[in-house]
């Protein structure tokens, strides 16, 4: 079996992408290193400089901060000149400076020897790292595009799914027209930001046009304003609108729960028969608030159902008692 290449990312694009969030700066004029950025995870090399190598971990980025640095200054110039060496035995994506220390010229000098971006931030560490491992974070996240319409409908994601013309935008016009909130239409960017977290949001540059069979494409928000869309939503349930077929045995009880998956996400999906004068919209916003009864531990088809058993058990206790009470 085959494997997907493993994603990678160039210091230069990094640069570009966190220029301003993270405040950094390139002090040796290198920007592609010979180890690109391949995991999320940061490293702080206080141990490598120390001579303890057992758990260098090379292919992240070293981040030194105010402990690493004040180290190498207290050294003698050998053992700075050592302690750099042990750091750049092996290839590195680039190292980062935070708090604008001064950078000694021992590490300096060998980091561009070596070909290895140095950087620095005004940032103090702790939050550095935590703003830099949350854009690789999101930087490495699997995604996808899947061909669907994405709401937000009264808090919940719905992602309407189905064969091209089946009317998705059709229903999510009428949803924005009664005061729901478009997020993507035609085509969503999904992206996994946890186990079972999916983001949609939609194309860059599409983003809250909508193409309308007859009449072509409008824009959601200047037709109804900034309140009736957002940039991203959760994807929480997937509606899969499909053409009505008398022969198909369709979910009426609600106890066969169906789910898709999206990233490897599992996510609820309940499948609605089109058929004309069916009001989709309202279904739609049953569906969404019937989620979040879920959510809250509230099963209307499982209370039902329990609901239906102690009646039957109580009928048959009657007829038991009544059996011979023929009076």
């Amino acid at each position: 079996m085959s494997h997907p290449p493993k994603r990678t990312l160039p210091v230069r694009v990094l640069l570009e992408d966190t220029r301003g969030a993270l405040q950094l700066e390139l002090v040796n004029g290198i920007d592609e290193g010979p180890l690109p950025i391949t995991v999320t995870d940061i490293h702080r090399p206080g141990l490598a400089l120390a001579g303890f190598m057992q758990n260098y971990l090379n292919e992240r980025i070293q981040v030194l901060g105010e402990t690493e640095i004040l180290y190498l200054n207290t050294r003698t110039e050998d053992v700075r000149r050592e302690a750099v060496a042990r750091l750049m035995s092996v290839p590195v994506p680039c190292i980062i400076v935070t708090r604008s220390l001064e950078i000694p010229n021992e590490l300096l000098q060998s980091a561009t020897q070596h070909g290895v971006p140095v950087l620095r931030s005004v940032m103090l560490t702790t939050p550095f790292i935590h703003e830099l491992t949350k854009y690789l974070d999101d930087r490495f996240a699997p995604t996808t595009e899947v061909h669907a319409t994405l709401v937000d409908v009264y808090g919940v994601g719905l992602l309407f799914t189905g064969r091209s013309g089946i009317g998705k935008s059709e229903i999510a016009l009428d949803l924005v027209e009664r005061g729901h909130r478009l997020v993507a239409d035609d085509t969503v960017h999904v992206t996994k930001i946890a186990d079972d977290v999916l983001i949609g949001k939609g194309n860059h540059h599409l983003r809250h046009y909508m193409e309308i069979r007859g009449i072509g494409v409008i824009n959601v928000q200047d037709l109804f304003g900034i309140r009736a869309v957002r940039v991203q939503k959760r994807i929480e349930v997937e509606v899969l609108l499909e053409d009505w077929d008398t022969k198909k045995d369709w979910n009426r009880s609600g106890l066969d729960d169906r789910t898709a998956s999206i990233l490897g996400v599992d996510i609820p999906q309940v499948g609605i028969p089109l058929f004309p004068g069916k009001n989709i919209t309202v279904i739609s916003e049953v569906i969404a608030m019937n989620h979040m009864l879920k959510v809250y531990g509230v099963n209307a088809a499982e209370k039902f159902n329990s609901l239906l058993i102690d009646v039957m058990q109580s009928d048959r206790q009657t007829k038991q008692y009544l059996r011979y009470d023929t009076e």
